[in-house]
């Protein structure tokens, strides 16, 4: 009896189980259900132009690349360059090529004198004028004989240049053209670090490549130029990037693609486009730009800098040196100070006064603030033009050597630290067509012997320039950019 109980119990708690196990799954599989009819709904994200984006989420940029590749353009250049021929019969180290003498008979020409060869090079641009007007960079286009714009419908147009200033790398050149899609410049300042942009342009001559990232930085040094104020991208630039457009997700331009480090990936910088929408109707009215002379040279100031003046924070600009009867000397600024305030604004630093004082307007009298001494003192100054600035000051300063085709300066204690020599002169210009010119020398390299002579100052220079003679080789040992090399010609 007791044995058919249990069995009878077991079977009920069995069909039990079955109908609560039921009631669950049917439970479960409604929750499972609904969820999946609320999760499965297809996201539609707003893309660019009020498009939608990728199935991940991120933006589309196929309608932007549609919509501004048109406005962009292709630069090609080609300027003639001297080159001097090898002497026949003459080998450099390492294997030698069997077909050199072919081409050393067929193509040197006679003899062993300099021959002229093209060199080409190609970067980007954008149009900006529905005339025909085109932004690209000043090293794109500088020196070239001859420049030439292809559109992405493949015509072809000679260019003229317009207007270049180096100093920010900015060129505008023009094209005989009507009715060209021209780009909508945009607003730099409020582009925000980690925004969506697109770059597009010729690398490497692939032209009209489209390329992607963000913001990475704004307001990077990089050392390009007095008046660094780059934006950051890891949108991939290469050469032939160079001058090609900036865009935001807007497809306005935000900046000129221009310069990239050749050891790293990802990382790019851009000119920003207020920037050059400031020096742009300068170069198109009269092909340069006209900005404002203080006279100074400017260093920045490092902790221990700031603690040996007595003060708490690196703050300000330090003056290296002033340029005799400049602005800042006749205000009576003097080498140790530390400028604070220029015209109303905090100066916080080393880069921001040059910046500040190339937007002010020649002739302006302006109000600056100085620590002298760990005195406050206010200086009246009336600016100066830089062009001529520069000349009064290379000219106060600076050697020529008719015999050689150079003429030199001297370097400042602070240039010496920043190039990293001790001793030299700088080279400030090149005679076109003099013998330096023909042997390499370059504006800008740094001179630290001449003929085994170490050259200290411009005056040694002089000196023995004025010793070699007509028809005697002459050996120079300079530096330039990271390295130094030897260079020999003929007087």
């Amino acid at each position: 009896m007791r044995r058919k109980l249990v069995i009878f119990w077991g079977l009920g708690m069995g069909l039990l189980g079955l109908l609560v196990g039921g009631l669950l799954k049917d439970h479960f599989q409604a929750t499972s259900s609904a969820e999946a009819v609320e999760y499965a709904r297809p996201v539609q994200p707003v893309g660019l132009f009020g498009g939608t984006a990728s199935p991940t989420g991120l933006p589309s940029f196929a309608e932007l690349a549609d919509k501004v590749s048109p406005s962009v353009v292709n630069i090609s250049t080609t300027k003639k360059v001297q080159r001097q021929a090898t002497p026949r019969g003459f080998r450099g180290p390492g294997p030698q090529d069997p077909f050199d003498d072919f081409f050393d008979r067929f193509f040197q020409g006679p003899g062993p004198g300099p021959s002229e060869r093209p060199q080409r090079s190609l970067g980007s641009g954008f149009i900006f004028g529905a005339d025909g007007h085109i932004i690209t960079n000043n090293h794109v286009i500088e020196g070239a004989d001859e420049i030439q714009v292809q559109l992405t419908d493949k015509r072809k147009f000679d260019a003229e240049i317009i207007g270049t200033d180096p100093k920010t790398d900015l060129a505008v050149i023009k094209i005989k053209a009507k009715e060209l899609p021209a780009v909508v410049l945009g607003d730099s300042n409020q582009l925000h670090v980690g925004d969506w942009v697109m770059a597009v342009g010729n690398p490497f001559g692939l032209d009209h490549t489209v390329t992607a990232g963000i913001v990475s930085a704004k307001g990077r040094v990089i050392g390009a130029g007095p008046y660094d104020d780059f934006i950051q991208t890891d949108a991939s630039i290469n050469p032939g990037n160079s001058g090609g457009p900036l865009f935001n997700l807007k497809g306005e331009v935000v900046g000129v693609n221009s310069a990239i480090v050749a050891a790293a990936q990802g990382i790019g910088f851009a000119i920003p486009i207020n920037m050059a929408k400031e020096l742009v109707p300068q170069l198109v009215k009269s092909g340069k730009v006209t900005r404002a002379w203080l006279g100074v040279g400017i260093q920045e100031l490092t902790p221990e800098l700031a603690e040996s003046f007595g003060l708490k924070e690196p703050k300000g600009a330090l003056v290296g040196n002033v340029f005799p009867n400049s602005p800042a000397d006749k205000a009576g600024l003097k080498a140790g100070d530390i400028v604070t305030e220029f015209d109303g604004n905090k100066i916080l630093d080393s880069h921001a006064l040059p910046n500040l004082v190339a937007h002010l307007p020649v002739g302006k009298e302006s109000i600056m603030k100085v620590l002298r001494d760990g005195k406050e003192k206010e200086l009246k100054v009336k600016l100066g033009e830089m062009e001529e600035g520069e000349k009064q000051a290379a000219e106060s300063t600076s050697t020529t050597s008719g015999e050689l085709g150079l003429a030199v300066r001297d370097l400042t204690p602070e240039e010496m630290r920043e190039v990293g020599v001790k001793e030299g002169v700088l080279v400030m210009g090149v005679e076109g067509g003099s013998s330096a010119d023909f042997g390499g020398i370059q504006r800008g390299d740094i001179l630290l012997s001449l003929n085994n002579v170490k050259i200290v100052k411009s005056s040694d220079f002089e000196r023995e320039s004025k010793k070699i003679k007509k028809g005697q080789i002459v050996r120079l040992h300079i530096k330039r950019d990271d390295t130094t090399i030897f260079l020999a010609f003929s007087k």
